[in-house]
């Protein structure tokens, strides 16, 4: 298990914006950058969904619900990932979760709120 730690969420109003961060502190740096990451979320009685998610070679994907308005990034020499969110929806309200995978082998963050009133 990779011990990942997310940063960033809170409240804001419709249209805001935010970035999340997910820190990979006790990792070495090869791992890291060799590791696929995502961003999932979870909205209160659902399922988790993905978000968006890069791979090692920097190839991103994402939800078409986000596709747009959502970035995500890494930075493997300080093993961070990031996601910006601009133009914030109420239906983006939810738990976001931190994700890495390297040698098929999956870990989560603890989650950080993130909630849009309309």
């Amino acid at each position: 298990q990779v011990y990942l730690v997310e940063s960033g969420g809170g409240s804001v109003q419709a249209g805001g914006s935010l970035r999340l961060s997910c820190a990979a502190p006790r990792t070495i740096l090869s791992t890291y950058a060799g590791a696929s990451l995502a961003w999932y979320r979870q909205p209160l009685g659902k399922e988790r969904e993905l978000v968006a998610s890069v791979t090692s070679d920097g190839i991103t994907n994402y939800a078409n619900s986000v596709e747009g308005r959502f970035t995500i990034s890494r930075n493997n020499g300080r093993k961070m990932m990031y996601l910006q969110m601009n133009d914030l929806k109420p239906d983006d309200t939810a738990v976001y979760y931190c994700f890495f995978n390297r040698w098929n082998q999956d870990s989560w963050g603890q989650g950080t709120q993130v909630t849009v009133s309309s």
